[in-house]
């Protein structure tokens, strides 16, 4: 394989350095928020073009260094196999993935909790105004018991990152070269990516189930990581077999 970075992979890193260095130096670092995270749908703060915008945002530092550092590594070489275009195209829709997946989840939280207030008595308007103000009533612990906690953070969770996008990526990488041997830092043994890369995804479905803080909005989006390795994984199922297809019948 070329060494070096290919062109998507090139301007995917511009644009996310420059959203980064937007977030940190626009607005006291709001701003960006603001206008580009992804909120749930129910949020007064949600636009559409968030469903986009959000997958090249970061949280911090950290955040944007270890997800750049995946779309070089891994990116660089699925897009030498599948060509910049084709390349994008995975890229993004392994992005929409994770955020559908993502919002399916926490749609399933809201209502589940809404549901059980609605039926104790409480207005909706009022529910939502106060989830609005970032708050929650006091009132409402009792009512939801184990509900409480993914309820109040479904409504005012924000969704940032291209982890989304690169889960897909490594699915790729993992169909594409499978035999590759890959390393965690915290645990440097070669583990071939054919088990690394499921390894990786059962771990972030177990994080997803294991819940979240209230009204964090750092808090990882486990289903997201879930969400864009699905979407990568059908895309290189159908892909490979339209090819098999056109090969069969040429």
């Amino acid at each position: 394989m070329r060494q070096g970075i290919t062109d998507a992979v090139k301007h995917l890193l511009i644009i996310n350095v420059l959203m980064f260095i937007g977030t940190m130096t626009i607005g006291n670092g709001q701003s960006f928020y603001q206008w580009f995270a992804l909120y749930f749908p129910k949020n007064p703060m949600f636009e559409p073009w968030q469903v986009l915008t959000h997958m090249f945002m970061h949280g911090g530092l950290t955040h944007i260094l270890f997800n750049m550092f995946a779309l070089w590594m891994f990116g660089t070489a699925v897009e030498q196999v599948f060509g910049m275009r084709k390349f994008i195209v995975f890229y993004l829709l392994s992005g929409f993935g994770a955020a559908i997946i993502q919002v399916a989840f926490l749609y399933f939280q809201f209502n589940t909790g809404l549901e059980t207030l609605l039926d104790s008595g409480f207005s909706q308007t009022e529910i939502v105004n106060v989830l609005s103000e970032g708050q929650y009533d006091k009132r409402w612990v009792p009512v939801l018991g184990d509900k409480f906690q993914g309820f109040a953070s479904a409504f005012n969770s924000t969704m940032v990152g291209a982890s989304g996008a690169i889960m897909g990526v490594l699915v790729a990488f993992g169909m594409l070269f499978p035999e590759s041997k890959l390393m965690l830092i915290f645990l440097p043994i070669p583990i071939k990516a054919k088990y690394f890369i499921p390894g990786i995804i059962a771990l972030d479905l177990f994080s997803a189930l294991s819940g979240q803080s209230i009204f964090s909005p750092s808090n990882t989006a486990y289903m997201a990581h879930v969400g864009g390795a699905l979407t990568g994984f059908l895309l290189m199922y159908f892909w490979k077999k339209n090819e098999r297809d056109k090969y069969r019948w040429n």
